[in-house]
């Protein structure tokens, strides 16, 4: 929860990674909050009573909504699905102008990328931004396994990870009024 808070203010598109992999952390806890007070809060003791039990609620209401909108086994909350779209606007919107070339160069030289992986069976009908955020999650879950990464998708992941850095700091900006796409 905290390091949600820090993220969202800080880096949207870490935030978004963060909150995938949490959503991840409560389906391997099997959306038990027992188990979540056992395996997540309490490897924390440096937590003070009053934060556990903040950081208890905080994961009570995620099960909840998870629940509720029906991705317990798989899917994102409607919270995180938000971001894409609010990211996506703003993609659209930085292409559009021409005060942006190096956006859109970001963006043209990972295109190829998120071509290739719509093509290989990633989700045709999502935003590309998913796409670049499906590839970047993909392989911080391979890291988190210690498997290998070919370098030919080390490469894939610089440049979209280049592009979502841009965007991430432009969505900043955007959020403080200081972004004058006109």
């Amino acid at each position: 929860m905290y390091i949600s808070r820090q993220l969202k203010q800080q880096n949207i598109a870490e935030y978004l990674l963060y909150m995938w992999q949490v959503e991840d952390l409560v389906r391997a806890n099997g959306c038990d909050l027992e188990k979540i007070k056992h395996n997540v809060v309490d490897a924390y003791p440096s937590l003070t009573a009053e934060q556990k039990k903040e950081l208890v609620q905080w994961y009570e209401d995620l099960i909840g909504m998870m629940h509720d909108e029906g991705v317990m086994q798989k899917g994102h909350l409607q919270i995180n699905k938000n971001i894409i779209v609010w990211l996506t606007d703003l993609h659209l919107r930085l292409l559009r102008s021409p005060k942006f070339p190096y956006y859109s160069a970001a963006y043209y030289k990972a295109l190829p990328f998120i071509v290739e992986l719509r093509a290989k069976g990633a989700g045709k009908d999502v935003p590309e931004l998913e796409t670049c955020f499906d590839a970047m999650y993909g392989v911080l879950m391979l890291k988190l396994q210690k498997k290998e990464i070919s370098e030919g998708t080390r490469k894939a992941v610089q440049v979209i990870g280049d592009l979502l850095a841009m965007l991430a700091g432009y969505y900043i900006k955007d959020k403080k009024g200081e972004l004058n796409l006109e």
